[in-house]
């Protein structure tokens, strides 16, 4: 059970502190709602997926705040008795304890780390981003009700700012919760193939060639890419007139076409309103795969109506909660799965055994 931590004398005592900062490491929660109207954007995690499975592999409320690491992560050392992390992502993990050689840790998996140990979070490999979750969450004071950071107007934990040298992540819990270590049993599969993209609200501002190319090019992400957008470089796309319209609401995954004809995929942090067109939306459930892009990925865009976007994102809901029912004890080294020992015929090894067989097998 989780054991929300007491501050004596309002003096934080359990903390994660930053070693060495990485490239780009922020403090993200789900997203920051209702404020758009206000020109806040939602900012958040780009990969929500696995935010909230590291979460889960860590005991924490889906939504809890984490780290989101692009490209190169931080060195963190655990100033507290002790912590639980979990990451998700293809991400390289190293722990330095006791002046021992770094060893190096799994992702998609719990650690319990001890105090004065230093975990290296190293490259993100084959994906933008991957998250970091602690037990508990991080003893933060929230802004417009979330812990997401929006690093273009400064706003969020940290002064809305990645992580620098010397800070100090307070840790909600004093050490890490009661009970094994858990895994996924194996790592997420985000799918493959074209972004599924609803059309519009502007497709008729563009030719029919347009929107035949935007459907069948392929299209690169281009090195103007961050938590804003991603450009994308491919055949241009030919709108019927001016690429302008009168200034309208944008959401996360809308497709703008400017004057150039190149499209702009917009991500997390991408402005409230814009008044270029807009070609298509990309799908809720294929959010994730975009946010987790790098320049000189390629993409392409596949059609669907509003209603099985509806449909695949209800899918990938019941995808991911069985994903969250499948977290499981981590074995120790070289000890035996019982989940798979008892889903064997016992029976029939046994007699196989007897008659000089080898069909049990030894795990």
């Amino acid at each position: 059970m989780l054991r929300p931590r007491q501050p004596e004398g309002g003096v934080m005592a359990a903390f994660l502190t930053v070693v060495r900062p990485g490239l780009f490491a922020t403090v993200q929660d789900l997203g920051r709602f209702g404020f758009q109207e206000l020109g806040m954007p939602v900012a958040g995690a780009l990969d929500p997926v696995a935010l909230r499975l590291a979460n889960a592999l860590v005991g924490n409320p889906q939504g809890a705040a984490g780290l989101e690491i692009a490209l190169l992560g931080p060195a963190l050392r655990v100033d507290a008795p002790s912590v639980r992390i979990a990451a998700v992502g293809p991400l390289a993990l190293t722990l330095e304890r006791d002046g021992a050689a770094p060893q190096p840790l799994e992702p998609h998996r719990s650690h319990t780390l001890l105090t004065g140990d230093v975990l290296r979070l190293g490259a993100v490999d084959g994906a933008s981003v991957a998250c970091l979750a602690v037990a508990g969450g991080f003893a933060l004071a929230p802004v417009m009700g979330s812990l997401s950071t929006y690093v273009r107007a400064g706003i969020g934990p940290l002064g809305g700012r990645p992580l620098a040298e010397g800070d100090r992540l307070p840790l909600a819990l004093d050490s890490a919760p009661d009970g094994p270590d858990v895994e996924l049993p194996q790592p997420p599969d985000y799918g493959a193939g074209p972004l599924r993209v609803v059309l519009g609200p502007q497709e008729d501002r563009f030719t029919a060639a347009a929107l035949a190319t935007f459907l069948s090019a392929p299209y690169r992400v281009g090195k103007q890419a961050d938590r804003m957008g991603l450009r994308l470089e491919g055949p241009a796309l030919e709108h019927r007139g001016s690429a302008d319209i009168p200034s309208d609401g944008l959401v996360t995954g809308s497709i703008q076409v400017p004057g150039n004809g190149q499209p702009i995929l917009l991500l997390n942090d991408h402005q409230t309103a814009g008044g270029y067109a807009k070609i298509a939306t990309v799908i809720s459930a294929d959010l994730a795969r975009a946010g987790r892009l790098r320049p000189g990925d390629s993409l392409s865009f596949q059609p669907v109506a509003v209603e099985d976007a509806e449909a695949i994102r209800r899918r990938q809901e019941q995808t991911i909660a069985g994903w969250i029912r499948a977290i499981r004890q981590v074995r120790p080294a070289g000890g035996i799965d019982l989940e798979a020992l008892y889903g064997k015929n016992l029976i029939s090894g046994t007699v196989d055994i007897v008659n000089g067989g080898s069909d049990l097998p030894l795990l």
